[in-house]
């Protein structure tokens, strides 16, 4: 038996193969600057950057400041996108739907009221990285939490919280607030008022045993700075969030080696830099803190 395939099926079949590459998935994310949309339980705008000569790199995950900006915090990533032949992908978690009880604290409490963790905002991550690693067809790519300022305290708490979530590495950059591993602060700022399960010695263990790093400016000092928490708790913490980073790492190593425990926090400061995310993910001591230091 003989088939015969017209010119037209010929051309119609060549112009598919070449709209659809082999090696990317229809719905992969764009190159260069995007933006796509990922149900997470509810539609999350995500902000994203593929370099032209991306090759299978890693997601880095960049969480926005108090200010909501995730596009411009894309574009302040680029740089790790093109440096590192990386994916950098920043979720929008707006106002409305993301007040800071929801945002920087994670969702874990309403009021005095712990919620359920299908409720966590954190556990909205988790499908974010899936959809990701969805639209490039590769369910095991790896990927990085990097968060910034009001970023930085949701990945401070995350760590505490969920944990890694499968991310090789969590850098929290210049958090005005941190979360100190004592229940002697409530949280927030400490594990006091959480439910046991959240705030018992094994609790805090894990928190400690986490691939956290504190990365800092040197010279983010003000303690005048407009959004800088100056809450009692807060300022307990120390007068700028230089400080309270270096006050925050010094306990949580104390109480590591106090206790025999685990410690696989990492801190990281690049010198001069103040509470400017995109010098802070620009300066090569980001390297370090995100992937450490023998990166190439």
């Amino acid at each position: 038996m003989r088939f015969f395939f017209g010119l037209g099926f010929l051309l119609a079949t060549a112009l598919i193969a070449v709209a659809t590459p082999a090696h990317e998935p229809t719905h992969a994310v764009p190159t260069g600057a995007g933006k796509v949309v990922i149900d997470v339980g509810v539609p999350l705008e995500v902000f994203t950057y593929k370099a032209e000569n991306y090759n299978g790199g890693p997601i880095i995950l960049v969480f926005h400041g108090v200010g909501r900006n995730a596009e411009e915090y894309r574009d302040f990533a680029t740089v790790l996108a093109e440096r590192y032949g990386a994916i950098v992908a920043a979720p929008l978690f707006d106002l409305a739907r993301f007040p800071s009880a929801a945002y920087q604290r994670g969702g874990i409490m309403k009021g005095k009221v712990a919620q359920s963790r299908e409720n966590w905002t954190f556990t909205m991550v988790s499908k974010l990285v899936e959809g990701l690693r969805a639209r490039e067809g590769r369910p095991d790519l790896p990927f990085y939490f990097l968060g910034h300022s009001a970023g930085g305290q949701f990945v401070v708490r995350m760590a505490a919280l969920a944990g890694a979530l499968g991310a090789e590495r969590l850098i929290a950059a210049n958090p005005g607030s941190h979360l100190f591993p004592t229940r002697d602060a409530n949280y927030g700022y400490g594990f006091g008022g959480l439910p046991e399960e959240l705030s018992n010695d094994d609790a805090i263990r894990r928190y400690l045993a986490a691939p956290l790093t504190l990365y800092l400016g040197t010279g983010d000092n003000d303690p005048d700075y407009p959004s800088l928490d100056r809450t009692p708790e807060g300022l307990k913490q120390g007068l700028h969030r230089h400080a309270r980073g270096l006050n925050c790492f010094a306990a949580a190593l104390q109480l590591a080696e106090a206790r025999g425990w685990e410690f696989n926090w990492r801190l990281v400061e690049t010198p001069g830099i103040g509470h400017v995310a995109a010098q802070m993910f620009g300066a090569p001591e980001g390297k370090d803190a995100i992937f450490g230091a023998d990166k190439k």
